[in-house]
């Protein structure tokens, strides 16, 4: 299948591992799909109140699901081979990653310029893909399948820096880590902290810093609280 052709239907694209770039097209688009995020609250128990105050705890990764149809009537292939394989290898674990590649999923509007409008704005997320539920619905007489359900769960992939990098926490009075990126100076560091450039010597002795030149970029560093 061409390149203009796939992507014209909803596909998978791999973005890590040994199968890095491959598209894999279904047979038809989606006709639902299901987008699932949660956050994580506790109660916290004070007694004589009637409805205790709750604290955040943590998010959950997103999770998308969808129902995909894929079939081989027209040729009589096995419709394992032509789809359902190709798929079920994405939870298989790479040998370079030591773990499932991550993708993505896309699909783009059938268009017959270059510049192609994003149906579902969902590519610029990474999953992986968490469940793969297979219901074969039409045989060959021989026993081929040539149609299958396929039931797919995918889960949001992030990693600690990207999230650090997307949702910077600015609160002077909470502790928290900061990874160091070129041309940061714990002056810097403070005055984001801080909202005083001054007060560096705080992150300097909470990390042990005894020359301020020494930051690197990739150190992870301790941002204490704010005293003042």
């Amino acid at each position: 299948m061409s390149d203009a052709a796939s992507t014209q239907k909803a596909h998978f694209k791999v973005v890590s591992g040994q199968s890095a770039g491959n598209l894999i097209p279904f047979k038809f688009n989606p006709t639902e799909i299901q987008q699932n995020k949660q956050n994580t609250f506790a109660e916290i128990a004070i007694p004589g109140l009637v409805s205790p105050p709750i604290q955040y705890v943590r998010g959950a990764s997103e999770k998308l699901s969808f129902d995909a149809l894929v079939d081989t009537s027209d040729t009589l292939a096995d419709v394992r081979s032509a789809y359902v394989y190709p798929i079920r290898a994405l939870m298989n674990i790479d040998k370079d990653l030591h773990a499932p590649p991550v993708i993505n999923f896309v699909w783009l509007a059938p268009t017959n310029g270059a510049d192609k409008k994003v149906l579902l704005d969902l590519s610029s997320i990474n999953w992986v893909l968490e469940s793969l539920n297979v219901t074969y619905t039409l045989f060959t007489p021989d026993g081929i399948p040539l149609r299958a359900k396929l039931g797919i769960t995918l889960k949001e992939f992030t990693t600690v820096q990207d999230q650090v990098n997307a949702f910077p926490k600015n609160s002077p009075d909470v502790e928290k880590t900061y990874f160091v990126r070129r041309g940061d100076t714990l002056s810097s560091l403070a005055e984001v902290a801080f909202g005083d450039g001054r007060q560096w010597r705080a992150i300097a002795d909470a990390n042990g810093l005894s020359d301020p030149r020494t930051l690197q970029p990739g150190m992870l560093l301790f941002i204490p609280r704010s005293t003042t």
